[in-house]
């Protein structure tokens, strides 16, 4: 027997993507012997009859591989010979090809197949070649198969960038980045999940599942919208997972024993590639500017005062300021240079300088151009400009106007200085009678915009135009400050009434009714009514506001109303109170309260009896009023057969008389007819209703028979009659009658009415006479 196969062991780190971190053991064989006769047998292997081993295929290819993965292929062995063939073992020339199954040794009858099994499992992207040498005891004891076969690199995705940072984003706003993912592997890969983690990041532009062939790229886009202040981090971790046409194996562990091995391999698993994220949330840059606003209070003309103005960036973001413009006169700035950028957080300062050179005040503005959240920044400006000390009053002149004799009136006056300096009043003078000067102690000081009052008094001692001045004498650049005087005394007021009394007259009561009274100043002086009362029930005033100031000849009218609240007699008086020469007038006031008033129709209710139809019938009726004066607007009828007449509306019926009426009955049809008449008026119990009723009759048929004697011509052959309704005619024909008939009946004359009738012969040859005599009939009136 020969040696046994030596079995020797290896181990192999594949740093691959696809096994990083896992270990492949590999079996490399030796054969150092192999199975075969003993030395000295019998020959009896020359025995004539042997078997033939044949294969399908002595060269295999087994193309591209991935490294850590394997590919198997089969070789089909067909004994062709007539003994049964044994291949004891198989020898290869290079660890990546080893043969796989069935175990060895395999005995193969004549005439059968064996199916051996070659895997190639590259250990590095690499061109392999290399043999397995099957030794048998066929006919041809080596059989050889050549192999060939290409280890690839694992498919590998590598991102780029492999780590994103956003920086600083604004809250509100997103930024987005691109990334490309490539495959840097020799096989194909296929992203088939991405996950991302951390708030305000997205991911875009990926189409999963995606399969990337050995070199290709994608590109997807990667965007940050903050939701918070701060840094915030995140990942994206893509999943992928080899895309292959076969399986791919991995051989974890082999043996070989007597020519043989056994491995057992598993499928690829994923892989995940992990990107991380980073940005940090930021708010927009915002300026604030302390103080919000400079006031330059009381800065002299000629002089300068400055104030100090920071500007501070409160927001998250860096601020550029590009542009400041000032306005007001007399305003300027300084102490910072444009363009200026402020980091979040900083401040700086400058300063505003007021410089007048005019009295009064001034107004006006910063305004700062930014790239901010607030782009315009405005700083309101505002100073005071004062002028060296100057003397005013208040009013300029005083104006007492007309003033009783003996009376006195005052007015105040206020100084002022106006400057910005203090001011010294040494002296105040009066000139002219009647007027006076008080309230002023001198020397008074009065410091810048600082007053004081003085009053002024007016007491006429004559009725005249009179004139005066104030002179104040002060250090104010107008020493002499000079107030006009005016007034005119007049003797007092006489207060007159037109008309002196007031009659009111009868008023209903519930009603009212108002009168207009006239007061005149009929003096020469001005009258104040300060004061009026109304005395009386019933009585009031209006339009009257005191008090009242009435210039010589001037009237004044003023409404009184008389409003009884219960009938009878009301008498009452209006007082008024003035500072004329009858500081008491009155104006007396009567009137009397009637009850209300009543409005009666008699009768009721009045019935035409029966009336021939298209002729009419009427009877009287009263309106009665009662309590006081009634006014009857209207009447109205429901029907209209019945007619008004004898008055005409509005009517006023004092109380307690009466006015009389006509009603007519004209029926249209035969039948009875009812109405209501309604009469409108101002009266308590309006509207008051009068019932009339009536038939209508069948007019009667009246006829008149005539007659007349024979004519006596024997030529006469007809008689024709005539009518007239006046005496004499004219006339006209209404019938004929042949001879001998001397009777005619007239049946279409009216009731009422008189008729004229005349005869005439007619001869055979139509010749007519003259007229008879005229005979007369009256029919009856309806």
């Amino acid at each position: 027997m020969g040696n046994l196969p030596h079995v020797k062991t290896c181990c192999r780190k594949d740093l691959g993507p696809k096994t990083k971190g896992f270990i492949v053991f590999l079996a490399l064989a030796s054969l150092v012997g192999c199975q075969g006769l003993s030395p000295g047998s019998p020959s009896n292997q020359q025995t004539a009859s042997i078997g033939d081993l044949q294969l399908s295929s002595t060269q295999l290819g087994f193309g591209k591989v991935v490294v850590g993965g394997s590919n198997t292929l089969t070789v089909t062995a067909t004994n062709t010979g007539a003994t049964a063939v044994t291949i004891t073992s198989a020898r290869s020339s290079t660890s990546e090809f080893l043969l796989s199954a069935p175990t060895l040794p395999l005995t193969v009858p004549a005439g059968q197949v064996a199916n051996l099994s070659i895997v190639f499992t590259p250990f590095a992207p690499n061109n392999v070649t290399g043999t397995i040498a099957l030794s048998n005891n066929a006919s041809d004891p080596s059989l050889m198969v050549s192999l060939s076969g290409t280890g690839i690199a694992a498919g590998q995705l590598i991102p780029t960038p492999s780590s994103i940072n956003f920086g600083a984003v604004l809250l509100g706003g997103t930024q987005t980045q691109s990334m490309t993912l490539t495959n840097t592997g020799g096989s194909n890969i296929t992203i088939s999940e991405a996950t991302v983690s951390g708030a305000g990041f997205q991911l875009s532009g990926l189409n999963l599942p995606i399969t990337l062939n050995s070199g290709q790229s994608t590109t997807a886009v990667v965007a940050f919208s903050p939701q918070s202040n701060g840094a915030q981090t995140g990942s994206i971790s893509l999943t992928t997972s080899p895309s292959m046409s076969a399986p791919q194996v991995r051989l974890q562990a082999a043996n070989f024993k007597h020519g043989s091995f056994a491995a057992r391999g598993t499928s690829a698993s994923s892989d995940t590639v992990s990107i991380s994220l980073s940005g940090s949330g930021t708010t927009a840059g915002q300026l604030s500017i302390v103080p919000a606003s400079l006031g330059f209070p009381n800065v002299k003309v000629g002089t300068n005062q400055s104030q100090s103005v920071t500007v501070s960036n409160l927001g998250g973001s860096s601020v550029a300021v590009t542009q400041a413009s000032i306005t007001g006169s007399g305003f300027s700035w300084s102490g910072v240079s444009l363009p200026l950028t402020l980091a979040a957080g900083q401040s700086t300062t400058f300063k505003v300088s007021f410089d007048p050179q005019v009295a009064g005040t001034a107004t006006g503005s910063i305004a700062l151009s930014s790239d901010a959240s607030n782009s315009t920044l405005s700083l309101p400006l505002s100073g005071t400009a004062l002028a060296p000390g100057s003397l005013t009053v208040n009013p300029t002149s005083v104006a007492f106007g007309s003033l009783q004799v003996g009376s006195s009136q005052s007015h105040s006056a206020v100084l002022t200085n106006s400057g910005g300096t203090s001011v010294t009043i040494s002296q105040a003078s009066v000139t002219g009678t009647g007027f006076g000067l008080s309230g002023l102690a001198l020397p008074a000081t009065l410091a810048a915009g600082q007053s004081t009052n003085l009053t002024v008094m007016f007491q006429p001692k004559s009725a005249a135009s009179l004139s005066a001045s104030i002179t104040i004498t002060s250090n104010a650049p107008n020493p002499t400050l000079t107030i006009p005087l005016s007034g005119t005394g007049t003797s007092p007021g006489v207060l007159k009434a037109n008309p002196t009394s007031l009659s009111f007259g009868s008023v209903q009561v519930g009603n009212s009714t108002q009168l207009s009274q006239v007061v005149t100043n009929a003096g020469s002086s001005n009258v104040t009514i300060s004061q009026y009362t109304v005395a009386g029930s019933g009585f009031g005033i209006s339009g009257f506001t005191t008090p009242l100031t009435l210039t010589p000849g001037q009237s004044y009218t003023f409404v009184v109303t008389y409003a009884p609240q219960s009938a009878g007699t009301a008498t009452g008086n209006v007082s008024i109170t003035s500072n004329a020469s009858n500081p008491n007038l009155a104006v007396s006031l009567a009137g009397s309260g009637t009850a209300a008033g009543q409005l009666a129709v008699s009768p009721t209710t009045l019935n035409f009896s029966n009336v021939v139809v298209g002729t009419s019938a009427s009877q009287s009726a009263t309106l009665s009023a009662s309590g006081s004066s009634i006014t009857v607007t209207a009447d109205n009828f429901s029907g209209s057969e019945f007619s008004l007449s004898g008055v005409s509306f509005p009517l006023t019926i004092q109380a307690g008389n009466s006015a009389s009426f006509t009603l007519t009955f004209t029926p249209q049809t035969t039948g009875t007819a009812s109405s209501t008449l309604t009469f409108a008026s101002n009266a308590t119990n309006a509207p008051v209703v009068q019932s009339l009723s009536g038939t209508g009759t069948a007019p009667p048929v009246h006829t008149v028979v005539l007659s007349w004697a024979a004519s006596t011509s024997s030529n006469v052959s007809s008689y024709n009659v005539y009518r007239g309704t006046t005496s004499g005619g004219p006339y006209t024909e209404i019938g004929s009658v042949p001879e001998p008939t001397t009777t005619y009946t007239d049946s279409s004359v009216t009731d009422g009415h008189t008729y004229y009738y005349v005869t005439t012969t007619v001869n055979s040859s139509n010749q007519e006479s003259s007229y008879s005599n005229q005979a007369t009939a009256v029919t009856p009136a309806p």
